[in-house]
């Protein structure tokens, strides 16, 4: 190709800029899209919504669900991403996310091994688009931390007899990262609200969020998915519910089936059509993006070779073991005494939020790398007595300092204040006293006339005697 031979005779600096200049100026029946490297994952223009385009003209915004907006930086920092994930070194692939035809989508999506509906449509297309194009980096980065979480979900998803494709729901509510808290309180590997999670059994208190441990969380998830099921007997009705709740869902349906107006031939009401692509209008703006969204990323997790995709190479942590603590314990006490990584006890004990085990309250877990579990077990009272109150600092009983007099400080507001209250107390106690002393003389003035009226009287008889 004669654009080939150019780009062989070009420096480096002279090769990114004829590159940029392809970008613009090639045509749009280009048979591949090649991808910038250096292309800023978070660009403002196309962060967080796509426009489509409906049969009637229109154009439709839908937001995208929050973890696809976020920065690939953030996740590679991530205590697993940074130890035990590496760039692919190995990888053959071009940069370049070949262009495929409808019907090629079509029939991939229908071959996928799933009991979950994979429907195609323009907005699968464009969802497929982004985690081929923009989001392929961030890709390459899930696929290499899918073999520290799948494995968990899968247990779960096959405990509650689920289907396994929705073990890629966490890839579209965190990214695959276990400390990612949304705009609205959302927090965890299955972005459970709080209310939510203290429903399915997820403690959460000022020391712990059991809805950051990948373990319990994935349990809860799958029960209410579960339930969520049996409410609407549709697997893409749970995943829109999943989203926004199911009050927002039994609207939409209700909207879209008018339920109190269809009726039939002999009038008979119309059966009520539960179906996600039925309701598509009548749902929030992100929740019409979901859906299209989940099926996008089980087709990518599927197909990501095809799209030259290359894995971060995985290397799996150490096994670990969980010991029972019935003492409060701070995480650096452990580090310090066993000798073990802070950072790697925090990414085996993400529910304890200020680094906190509360074995006090009650028995809690304490997730170690198996190899020194007994070490810490030997070392057990070292490690509760060690900097114990520097770093438990919270103390059980305190004592009132009563052995000096009690100090004020009295300010002009203060002092004022007094001088009122003490007129004002002066006043009181001086109409009590009046009143007292005004009682007290009206009793005497009352038991001197009784008596005078008795010596009047006791005079009146003796006159009366004499008389006689």
């Amino acid at each position: 190709m004669k654009i080939g031979k150019t780009k062989e005779m070009m420096s480096s600096v002279a090769k990114w800029l004829m590159f940029f200049g392809l970008l613009i100026f090639l045509p749009l029946s280009m048979s591949a899209q090649v991808i910038d490297e250096d292309e800023d994952d978070d660009e403002p223009d196309e962060e967080d919504e796509i426009t489509v385009v409906d049969q009637n003209g229109d154009e439709e915004v839908i937001e995208f669900p929050e973890a696809m907006t976020y920065d690939l930086d953030s996740l590679l920092n991530v205590y697993m991403a940074k130890t035990y994930l590496d760039e692919p070194q190995d990888c053959n692939m071009k940069d370049v996310n070949p262009e495929y035809s409808k019907e090629e989508y079509v029939d991939r999506l229908y071959r996928m091994p799933c009991v979950m509906e994979m429907a195609y449509n323009d907005v699968v297309q464009k969802f497929i688009d982004r985690y081929s194009g923009r989001l392929r980096r961030s890709i390459s980065y899930m696929l290499g931390a899918s073999n520290f979480y799948m494995p968990i979900f899968e247990e779960a998803l096959e405990m509650y007899q689920l289907p396994l494709e929705l073990k890629y729901l966490p890839i579209i509510e965190s990214a695959l990262n276990p400390k990612a808290v949304s705009r609205v309180g959302a927090a965890g590997l299955w972005q459970f609200m709080p209310a939510t999670g203290k429903q399915y059994g997820l403690k959460l208190n000022s020391l712990v969020d059991e809805r950051r441990d990948p373990v319990k969380s994935s349990q809860a998830a799958a029960r209410y998915l579960r339930d969520l099921y049996k409410i609407f007997g549709d697997w893409n009705l749970v995943i829109a519910a999943y989203n926004c709740g199911p009050e927002n869902i039994n609207k939409a349906i209700r909207r879209a089936n008018n339920v109190t107006s269809l009726k039939g031939a002999d009038g008979e009401p119309l059966p009520v059509v539960k179906d996600y692509w039925h309701i598509y209008p009548y749902l929030p703006r992100e929740t019409r993006g979901y859906v299209p969204a989940f099926i996008a990323a089980n087709y990518i997790m599927t197909y990501y070779s095809l799209h030259n995709i290359c894995p971060m190479t995985t290397r799996l942590p150490a096994k670990s073991d969980t010991v029972m603590v019935s003492r409060n314990v701070h995480l650096e006490q452990v580090a310090e005494v066993v000798g073990l990584n802070i950072d790697l006890l925090r990414s085996l004990n993400p529910m304890y939020r200020r680094d906190i085990v509360p074995g006090a309250t009650e028995p809690s877990p304490l997730r170690l790398p198996m190899a020194d579990v007994s070490r810490f077990l030997d070392l057990e009272d070292s490690v509760y007595n060690y900097r114990a109150n520097e770093l438990l600092s919270r103390r059980a009983e305190v004592e009132v300092r009563d052995d000096v007099p009690t100090y004020y400080h009295k300010s002009k507001r203060t002092v004022k204040r007094g001088k009122k209250a003490r007129t004002s107390r002066k006043t009181r106690a001086t109409r009590s006293r009046a009143k007292a002393t005004k009682t007290r003389a009206k009793a005497t003035r009352k038991k001197t006339t009784t008596t005078r009226k008795k010596t009047a009287r006791s005079k009146k008889r003796k006159t009366t005697k004499r008389r006689r």
